[in-house]
């Protein structure tokens, strides 16, 4: 076969792989970025209906759970959800949006990139961390931890870290006397 023939088989191939590959009626990914922001409009989930806003002031204790066997699905953000991330779930911040979480149990505080919803489960539940930032934040063990999740805003090299799908920079531990009166408040329901 002379050398001409062989480069326009294999010019062939690859056109007829790319083809392929756009034709196989697979899921459409949305490159990682920060924009678009989305907001959404509101939805219901087992008969709770959610409104996604904007929440500068967004600052709650509650419990984190994760999850991490839907390696490849689509987010809410049309992005490939990739377990190992410092990804999370959220129901109504606006997505990406950045939080800091912090475990009360160790007073571990950790960045990060909201960019699907959740978590559905009615049990305090206020955001699913991804495997990656489950194991990050020290809580992939036990399942469900008792957190507290602000927004955050974070320096441009950290949210490309998140992006690229690393692990941000640890922020400092939160000291145990801290620790304690947010412990009481979630106890309380405050």
């Amino acid at each position: 076969m002379s050398g001409g023939m062989a480069k326009g088989m294999r010019g062939g191939v690859l056109a007829a792989t790319v083809l392929l590959a756009a034709c196989g009626g697979g899921v459409r990914y949305r490159p990682v970025s920060d924009v678009p922001v989305k907001i959404g409009k509101p939805y219901s989930v087992r008969g709770v209906t959610y409104v996604p806003a904007a929440d500068p002031t967004y600052d709650y204790l509650g419990y984190a759970s994760w999850y991490g066997s839907e390696s490849g699905n689509q987010t809410a953000n049309g992005e490939r959800f990739r377990p190992k991330a410092v990804t999370a779930a959220h129901t109504t911040l606006p997505l990406p949006s950045y939080v800091e979480v912090t475990s009360l149990d160790s007073g571990r505080t950790i960045l990060v990139r909201i960019n699907d919803r959740g978590p559905f489960a009615r049990n305090g539940r206020i955001i699913d961390l991804s495997r990656g930032a489950a194991e990050q934040l020290g809580m992939h063990v036990q399942g469900v931890a008792p957190v507290r999740v602000r927004i955050a805003n974070p320096p441009e090299k950290d949210r490309k870290k998140l992006r690229e799908g690393k692990d941000a920079p640890e922020r400092p531990r939160v000291p145990e006397s801290v620790l304690v009166k947010w412990r009481a408040q979630l106890v309380a329901g405050k």
